[in-house]
């Protein structure tokens, strides 16, 4: 249990619907696009094999976790330990035309940014952008004061995904809308996605046409394996789709999320005792997992 709560190209834009392309052009407007030799902390993107993201500088020997861009893509967020397994927050910014590293605290709960790149979920915390740069840690507090949330993350028009620590395996995952401005009560998601045991760490897509979840099935390879659900044409999530032995192994694979430009899928592997690394791979491989209408 405390080893879970511890670990607790433009080809998807179809999936992802409008708002990659909009987000895309609210941003670079506000700011000049990264170059495209420095883009992604000046690594070379992967194919459909996935590949530990920026070897010697995110992936390590060490223990890295949480990777987060910004809708902007000029800032990288992320948990690291060095080797003497203290737990850094750290974020990577484009800055006078490279990538500059900096420590902004200890360990806090793991970084999703909001698709506006107002907000920095931080589990049933947050933070907010400011004109000075982030906020103090808040909490989102009533409804959510008695779940134990690892990670938390918001759809465009503010619906939140976000799972629970449980106990021995059976947190489930919930969901919450903003409906006329009020924030409505936590619901459970329906059984396609709250099938299994270990079930953590959603990302619901920009448009929420597809949600991304980390769990244990009887089909699976073992351990936490990564699936994916897209919505109906009735508004419910189809029947979950295990993201296929290219990505999950029968090591603890969690934590999906797709970048802010659609573009690559990144995921956190255990790749020894202790050791998770940040992986990614080309988002096209859940353009290929999507039925056909």
């Amino acid at each position: 249990m405390t080893k879970y709560i511890l670990f607790a190209a433009a080809a998807l834009l179809p999936i992802a619907g409008s708002y990659a392309s909009e987000s895309s052009a609210q941003e670079s407007s506000k700011t000049p696009a990264v170059p495209i030799a420095k883009a992604y902390l000046g690594q070379n993107p992967p194919g459909l094999t996935p590949e530990a993201f920026a070897p010697g500088l995110v992936t390590t020997e060490n223990w890295e976790y949480g990777g987060a861009f910004s809708p902007d893509m000029r800032e990288y967020y992320l948990l690291k330990s060095d080797e003497n397994e203290s737990t850094a927050f750290v974020v990577f910014r484009y800055e006078d035309g490279n990538w500059q590293e900096s420590r902004i605290s200890g360990r806090v709960g793991q970084p999703v940014i909001s698709p506006d790149g107002q907000t920095m979920h931080l589990g049933k915390r947050y933070k907010q952008r400011t004109a000075a740069g982030w906020s103090e840690i808040m909490d989102l507090g009533g409804k959510f004061d008695e779940i134990q949330i690892m990670r938390l993350t918001a759809s465009a028009k503010g619906t939140y995904y976000f799972d629970e620590v449980g106990s021995d395996g059976d947190g489930q995952i919930r969901y919450s809308r903003l409906i006329d401005g009020e924030r409505e009560e936590p619901r459970l998601a329906g059984p396609a996605i709250n099938t299994g045991t270990w079930l953590a760490h959603p990302f619901i897509a920009p448009d929420e046409s597809y949600i991304l979840w980390d769990g244990r099935r009887e089909e699976g390879f073992g351990n936490s394996d990564i699936y994916i659900s897209f919505r109906q044409s009735d508004g419910t999530w189809g029947s979950a789709i295990n993201l296929g032995d290219t990505i999950n192994t029968d090591a603890w694979e969690a934590a999906a999320s797709v970048t802010p430009d659609g573009k690559y899928l990144f995921f956190h592997r255990s790749v020894s005792d202790g050791n998770v690394d940040i992986f990614w791979v080309d988002a096209q491989v859940i353009k290929d997992l999507k039925p056909k209408q």
